[in-house]
């Protein structure tokens, strides 16, 4: 399971602009602002981006200047791999170190979409454990109860990251992980297509 939510693409027009300084080309410079606040790029300036998008990284170096924040919520076992990307992305997570046990443990909580139903029943079983573990740190503070309940949490626990990236990274990303065995890995190409001009700036071959 992958959730995305409060997504904003931030500095389109100095992005583009910038890619305009080379070639002193400002005069060219054709997107702007709609009613909505929505940024578009005019024909002038999407034929440059796609241009230089498609001559290399070291030809899109624009794209480095159009971010992105977006909450995601994901199992910690997808969380894992997403963070072999390290270059121009920054998270801050909710803390299962702080606030693990300040709630009820529920399988809520965890991934369990592709359990079968023999293995989630026992997964209900284990989380109930959990649960019954956290219930006695709430009651005793007893720091190896803390650790038994931390040692013990499951891969597919969920986590919530607010994270910032930008289109060269999710250029990245998405060329690396599209056809990648983890469904949680589809879900998020699918939100990366889903941003403004991700067809010609992100998702091109």
């Amino acid at each position: 399971m992958l959730k995305t939510a409060r997504t904003s693409v931030m500095n389109f027009e100095n992005a583009i602009r910038g890619a305009r300084n080379p070639m002193n080309s400002w005069g060219r410079y054709d997107s702007y602002t709609d009613e909505n606040g929505n940024f578009v790029l005019g024909e002038n300036d999407l034929s440059l981006a796609t241009r230089l998008c498609k001559a290399g990284s070291d030809h899109r170096k624009f794209v480095r200047q159009i971010f992105i924040s977006v909450d995601i919520t994901a199992p910690l076992y997808w969380w894992k791999e997403y963070d072999t990307y390290k270059v121009s992305t920054v998270a801050n997570s909710t803390s299962t170190m702080h606030k693990l046990t300040s709630a009820p443990i529920t399988m809520d909580d965890f991934s369990c979409d592709k359990l079968s139903p023999a293995s989630y029943e026992q997964m209900k079983i284990f989380v109930n454990y959990i649960e019954s573990l956290r219930l006695s740190f709430v009651e005793t503070k007893d720091k190896a109860v803390w650790y038994d309940i931390i040692q013990l949490l499951p891969s597919s626990y969920n986590q919530l990251r607010t994270c910032t990236l930008n289109y060269e990274t999710l250029h990245n990303i998405y060329f690396a992980r599209r056809h990648h065995k983890l469904d949680e890995w589809h879900v998020f190409c699918e939100w990366i297509e889903s941003l403004p001009y991700a067809k010609e700036l992100i998702c091109y071959e």
